[in-house]
């Protein structure tokens, strides 16, 4: 949905021109200047470390990731000089490699999110949860709340589409136990985050699963499942906490808020349909999630699992094939720019591969890299998360795995281990210490204003956490 430019926004806006000519005119620069490096220098050599270098700057300046993604290509290119045999065959070989092959589940979650919205299973999910939890008492109904939100996060692998489909559902109900809308939005927030988390599919756990090397079960045992945990003790103090204050300030909906918004009524066929292809969604991705963990199968199960989700709720819906078709392309079509990043991805860490530059670091530093205790490095990589790749996570994860792998291999860093400083890494800015888009989202569909909540809500999580993954790191390692 367009949206109109106010006043506040002018400043902003007149500021990102010369943002984005300062960077481009930087990355011409490191562009140059790994020409330079390849005319002069030759493999092994550590100006193989420039790309990625050049590609965490230019990440943080907020230009277009794949635009980002192309320049620190080139660069590695540049620096690399293969002769047109090698480039072809760093091309070829990323098409179907790990990292390509998480863009292509991005693509294929997208497309399966696409046929929940189409069947009507997203909607059916959440007021299945509701109706348990409505009339049962404010604490419940928060929990209610939470556990929708997490459920259709965990289910679509997005938080953002996730929360606008449950928003029009979760804030009438709401409204009608007196829930203020800072106190709704970081209910939702928490649930949502979780549910994020849990997600088996979701592009960022994938690809945390597949550079640590490790299964769905593993994952959830030491990484996402204690940040769930987490997540909703600490609902029960920090959000009766938000409602205190903001109801204090008439942070109330207002009457005409409370209605839910009225929908066409489904026929019965059509509610029949629904419901079965909601339990037939269920029983699939549950049955798909325990087959991934009890035979361990690789990251790649995904491209298996998310078709078969596809066929299987679009036929126990009865979506004609060309509905269902439809659905799959507009789903996979906005994740397109998504996949060309991941290959562009695979590509950059194939010519750096060329270049060994992670040779000339240890040969330099080895030995007294051999000599540090693995939980300070842990806990070092584990806080860059504060440093992330806007809008990328799993992209983040991908750069930390291929940086710091081959030292964390040297130091003993587990699977585990690495579970839990990927986690991390890639979610901690979730929470803080700034806002992100993740809080103003979960506001906007509260149709909260108040961003200090928000803010005060992902900081009493991120604390305790923080300290909950330095001892999960300090006993694993």
């Amino acid at each position: 949905m367009p949206e109109t430019a106010t006043a506040q926004d002018a400043a902003p806006a007149r500021s990102r021109p010369p943002r984005r000519a300062l960077a481009l005119g930087a990355a011409a620069l490191a562009l140059a200047l790994s020409l330079v490096a390849g005319l002069t220098t030759g493999a092994p050599t550590v100006w193989g470390l420039l790309p990625i270098a050049l590609y965490a700057v230019l990440a943080l300046t907020g230009l277009d990731l794949v635009l980002v993604t192309g320049v620190a290509l080139l660069s590695a290119v540049l620096v690399a000089l293969p002769s047109p045999a090698q480039a072809g065959d760093v091309l070829g070989t990323s098409v179907t490699d790990p990292v390509t092959v998480i863009g292509l589940i991005i693509v294929l979650g997208s497309a399966a999110g696409e046929v929940l919205l189409r069947t009507g299973v997203a909607d059916t999910l959440v007021r299945a949860v509701m109706r348990i939890a409505e009339g049962r008492g404010t604490t419940v109904l928060m929990y209610g709340m939470m556990a929708a939100c997490m459920v259709l996060v965990a289910g679509l692998g997005t938080l953002a589409g996730a929360l606008a489909i449950a928003a029009p559902l979760l804030v009438p109900v709401a409204a009608r136990a007196g829930f203020t809308r800072s106190a709704t939005a970081a209910t939702m927030f928490l649930g949502g985050c979780a549910g994020l988390a849990l997600a088996p599919f979701a592009g960022s756990n994938i690809a945390i699963m597949n550079t640590a090397d490790t299964g769905y079960l593993t994952y959830v045992a030491v990484g996402a499942g204690p940040l769930a945990v987490l997540s909703l003790l600490l609902a029960a103090v920090v959000v009766p906490w938000v409602q205190r204050r903001s109801a204090a300030q008439g942070d109330h909906y207002r009457p005409e808020e409370v209605t839910e918004e009225r929908r066409a009524e489904p026929t019965p066929r059509e509610a029949a349909r629904t419901r079965r292809a909601t339990w037939t969604f269920v029983a699939a991705l549950a049955a798909t999630v325990c087959y991934a963990t009890a035979t361990k199968a690789d990251t790649t199960f995904p491209l298996i699992a998310l078709p078969l989700l596809i066929v299987v709720t679009a036929a126990a819906a009865g979506l004609s094939p060309r509905r269902a078709a439809a659905a799959v392309l507009t789903g996979a079509r906005r994740m397109v720019p998504m996949l060309l990043l991941f290959w562009m991805l695979a590509a950059l860490f194939g010519f750096i591969d060329l270049l060994h530059p992670y040779d000339v670091v240890l040969d330099r530093f080895g030995p007294g890299l051999r000599d540090m205790s693995p939980v300070p490095f842990a806990l070092a990589v584990a806080a860059l998360g504060w440093v992330g790749v806007p809008g990328a996570t799993a992209a983040q994860v991908i750069l930390i795995g291929e940086v710091f792998g081959p030292l964390g291999d040297q130091l003993g860093i587990t699977p585990a281990a690495w579970v839990v400083i990927l986690l991390w890494a890639s979610k901690a800015d979730t929470y803080g210490p700034l806002p992100n888009a993740n809080m103003v989202g979960a506001m906007g569909m509260a149709r909260a204003d108040r961003l200090p909540y928000l803010l005060g809500t992902g900081w009493a999580l991120l604390v305790p956490a923080c300290a909950l993954y330095a001892v999960l790191l300090i006993l694993i390692l």
